[in-house]
This record gives structure tokens, sequence and C-alpha cells, in this order.
């Protein structure tokens, strides 16, 4: 069998897991391919997708994302806080605040070291995006907050943000209940969002706590959606539910994100975790 051998690393933040590729030292042909072939967690290494680590002309490192069915991503929340933790912890970069390119802008990263290591990452994701149209949803006025609409076969109250990539957030009861692999692919691929969505259900618990579910679009549900907690607290303030300018803890199903939202931008604080090192033949997928 021809090919070469690949060397990779899982990573997972609060359980949102990728398969990571250093690509300063050997650079990936046909990650879409690839996403497909080892996320499968029977047949391949199990993840939610593959994550490059790649090298930048205007930053630490350029991180690019491909979800299980193949389809890059502008961002990932979970992800780019890995990807720091890597660029750290291997001395590609050991910096107390890292720039990570990604396809939705730089983003700057904070280590929270320990022992050498970085433990936590604080990630400044930029201004939460509320205009329709930059979301994008097909919808009118200057933004969607608590709008109902007719989405997914129902009436049902929306509020809609961008962090990089478009969030739709429903407030309700525990969303342990409800049967996401059911409902999920139905907000996914409404018409209302032309570029697909990613949704996430949330109950609030106190004024600084919230418990969320998401499905997101080209993976499904996921332990953990970075940016789904950053959309979460920023439609929680919209709504009037939360405190602007104050840490709301987001409890996933993965573990648990901090946020805090300002009319600026939006800080998300969050574990990253090396899980191994492998090994895979790439027979040109």
């Amino acid at each position: 069998m021809g090919g070469r051998t690949l060397t990779f690393t899982k990573m997972h933040g609060c359980g949102n897991d990728y398969i990571y590729f250093n690509c300063f030292e050997d650079p990936v042909e046909d990650p879409e391919l690839l996403a497909v072939r080892l996320s499968d967690r029977h047949k391949g290494v199990g993840g939610d997708g593959v994550i490059l680590i790649c090298p930048s002309e205007i930053a630490d490192a350029k991180m690019r994302m491909f979800n299980l069915d193949g389809s890059e991503g502008k961002m990932c929340g979970n992800g780019i806080r890995c990807v720091a933790k890597y660029v750290f912890d291997h001395g590609i970069a050991r910096k107390p605040e890292l720039k990570i390119e990604t396809l939705s802008g730089i983003k700057t990263c904070v280590i929270h070291e320990k022992n050498g290591k970085a433990e936590a990452i604080t990630v400044d994701m930029g201004k939460a995006i509320l205009t329709p149209k930059e979301i994008p949803v097909s919808l009118t006025g200057e933004a969607v907050i608590a709008r109902k609409v007719l989405l997914a076969g129902k009436e049902r109250e929306i509020t809609c943000v961008s962090m990089g990539n478009p969030h739709c957030v429903l407030f309700g009861g525990d969303p342990d209940t409800l049967d996401l692999e059911a409902i999920g692919p139905g907000f996914e691929h409404d018409p209302l969002f032309p570029e697909q969505v990613n949704t996430e259900f949330i109950q609030v618990l106190d004024s600084r706590t919230l418990k969320m579910r998401v499905w997101e679009r080209g993976s499904g549900e996921t332990m953990a959606c970075g940016t789904g907690a950053c959309a979460s607290a920023v439609a929680a303030v919209l709504c009037g539910y939360c405190p602007k300018g104050e840490d709301i803890l987001v409890h996933l199903r993965g573990g648990d994100l901090t946020i805090n939202y300002t009319d600026d931008r939006v800080l998300m604080t969050g574990e990253a975790v090396e899980v191994f090192t492998g090994q895979i033949l790439d027979a040109g997928c």
C-alpha cells in the first residue's frame, strides 16, 4: 500500500474533540477528505473534525478547521483554544499572548499557564455581529432579538448572532429533554439561513448561568461549541436574562465555558486538553 505516515494529536475543549495536524512540520493534502475519513468514531480516529495548525505570515499560527462532513468552517472557539495550547506547549511560540489567524480574522489568545503548560485559554473572539445580512439570516431589521418566526415547521422565538459563523439561539426549558437528532437538521437546513446555521437550545439557570445544547452545521450535536457559548451569552444579555460586561458561566455537555460580553468584544475562557498523539497512513484518502 502506498502513501505516507502522518502524525496527529487528539485534543479537546470541553469534550469538543478534533484531530490536529502540525503543518509547520508536514503539510496535509486534501484535508476535506481526511476529515471525513478520520472523524468516523467507528472506522477512524474519531472526532468532530480535523484542524490544521499552519504557518502564518501575519500571526503566530493559522488555524484551518474542517467539519466531519468535510466542509471548512470559518471559526471554532474550542478549536482555537487547543491550537493556542499546542503552539505554546510545543514551543512554536512561547508567548503569554498569541495571535492565531482564522478565516474570521486574527484572534488574540491569552495563556493561563500551570507547570509550564497552557492549562486554560482566554480568547478575544471579537465583536458580536447582529446585522441579519452579515450573520446571515434572511430577515429584515437591524437585529434579530427574541423575534417570532416560522422555523423548522413551527413558530419559534429566536435571537441570531454571528461569532464568525452563524448562530440561532432559543430559550426554553431543560435542553436535555429535547431530541436533537430529530429536530436539529430542520434548523440547520431551514431556508431562513442561506449558509445553514448552528442552533443553541438554552435554559437560563440564573442571571449568570446558562445550560446549553448545540446542533452544529456540518457536525450535528457536539459536546460543546465555543462560538455557540459566546452567541448564547450574547443572546441572553440582549434578551435581558443576564447583565452585560460580567462573567456568564455556560454549562455544556462536555464542560463549562466562561463568557464576558460587551459592545466591543466577547471574551471566552475555558480548558484546552491534549489527549494523545498517533500516526495514520495517508493513502490518498
